[in-house]
């Protein structure tokens, strides 16, 4: 099991399963609503609900697999600490290496979406700001982070209910026919498209994250995950259907701004600035548990020595990894005032399949009495994970492959030394 070290402790279980439905929600709806909508039909065309499809199912085999380890490993590191302990150190490290250097370029995303729309001529500061107020939120301890995350997902999803009443009532007489399957969707833009739209739903990595803050993890977890994922399903399947029938395929792809293009299609501009703040709010909730989630993994591979010690340091007072939250929050600070939304998107995508391949290989390794996933549900999830990675961008999948390989090396010319 983890090593604690002298520099760690344990954290405090706090959580329960509202609370960690809750991180995950918010971790989930914030990427996908706001920020995957656009590229994903741009790739897929007509075909983005199969394409949306798709993400839902290795989603749901990567939330079985994630689940059943959790409850077996309830200790901060998520799929870290399942490659570490079914398929060995190396597997386990690249899950880690994997994890946070992704998520931090998707924390950089969401602060960068928090500064688009809620000040675009000054995107760039806003987002540090973001990060700044989100790492200050996450210091304090979980409890609080959990609270703030709640009121953001009831005002995310308000806005949204707002977003498919509007279109529902407004609904066009070709929306049939731009709900409808044509010869512009290939299979390579469906896959694409749901590999960009897995970035949404990858949200329910944040609760096996928190397994060492959750009250009974073996129950809390396993009815954490599958609950927040069916959530943000029907609430993605509503939004893409609603804006799909409004503006259609061609029109979602050009758009800069999806669901504010959806309301003002469907005659109902004064919707757009309450999407504007519900963008802002979803983003902001989206960084508040990305950051709480990478430092959980940061703190995890600290604790084994893969990263500083320092890094390691459990905060006595409110019991948090706040020497890894600060350097996470630092890091995404300066990503923010430097990368761009889209590209940090597909180079997230990328880490985080390769990471919850990890996880299904490691679900597979799980005996009968440990409550191994069935067959089909690892094999598919580790399967389709892969595919997907491989149908990204080009400069996504070439952009992963370099920075995996340099974390293979790290490790190498550290196993040398040792």
């Amino acid at each position: 099991m983890t090593n604690q070290g002298t520099s760690g402790g344990e954290l405090a279980r706090r959580l329960g399963v509202g609370d960690a439905v809750t991180i995950g929600l918010g971790s989930m709806i914030g990427a996908g609503v706001f920020a995957v909508l656009a590229p994903a039909a741009q790739a897929a065309g007509s075909g983005l609900l199969v394409g949306l499809a798709v993400a839902a199912v290795v989603a749901y085999c990567n939330a079985t697999s994630s689940a059943r380890l959790a409850a077996l490993y309830p200790v901060s590191g998520g799929t870290y600490v399942y490659g570490r302990e079914r398929l060995g150190e190396l597997w386990g490290y690249l899950a880690g290496w994997c994890f946070v250097v992704g998520k931090t370029a998707s924390c950089a995303a969401m602060a960068l979406t928090v500064g688009v729309y809620a000040w675009p001529e000054y995107a760039h500061a806003v987002a540090v700001a973001a990060v700044v107020a989100v790492t200050a939120v996450n210091y304090r301890g979980i409890q609080k982070s959990a609270l703030v995350t709640r009121l953001i997902v009831a005002v995310v999803l308000a806005v949204l209910a707002a977003v498919v009443v509007a279109a529902v009532s407004s609904t066009p007489d070709d929306a049939g026919e731009h709900l409808s399957l044509g010869s512009d969707a290939t299979v390579y833009g469906i896959l694409q498209a749901a590999a960009l739209m897995f970035f949404a739903f990858a949200g329910y990595a944040r609760i096996a994250t928190l397994g060492e803050e959750v009250r009974d993890p073996a129950r809390t977890i396993a009815k954490a995950i599958p609950t927040a994922l069916g959530i943000v399903l029907v609430v993605y399947v509503a939004v893409a259907v609603a804006a799909l029938a409004v503006v259609g395929p061609a029109g979602l792809a050009d758009a800069t701004a999806p669901l504010v293009e959806t309301v003002g299609v469907a005659g109902v501009p004064g919707l757009a600035p309450v999407v504007q703040v519900g963008a802002v709010v979803a983003a902001i909730g989206s960084l508040l548990a990305m950051v709480l989630g990478v430092s959980r993994t940061t703190l995890a591979m600290a604790r084994d020595g893969h990263l500083p010690r320092w890094l390691a340091a459990v905060h006595p007072q409110h019991r948090v990894p706040h020497h890894a939250e600060v350097a996470i929050g630092v890091v995404v600070a300066v990503l923010a005032a430097t990368v761009d939304v889209r590209s940090a998107i597909g180079f997230s995508s990328f880490g985080v399949l390769l990471y919850y391949a990890i996880a299904n290989a490691s679900a597979a390794t799980l005996s009968r009495d440990e409550q191994r996933p069935a067959r089909v549900v690892t094999t598919l999830g580790l399967v389709g994970c892969v595919v997907l990675a491989a149908t990204l961008p080009i400069g996504s999948v070439v952009a992963g492959v370099v920075v995996v390989a340099l974390g293979a090396a790290v490790y190498a010319v550290r196993r040398g030394l040792r």
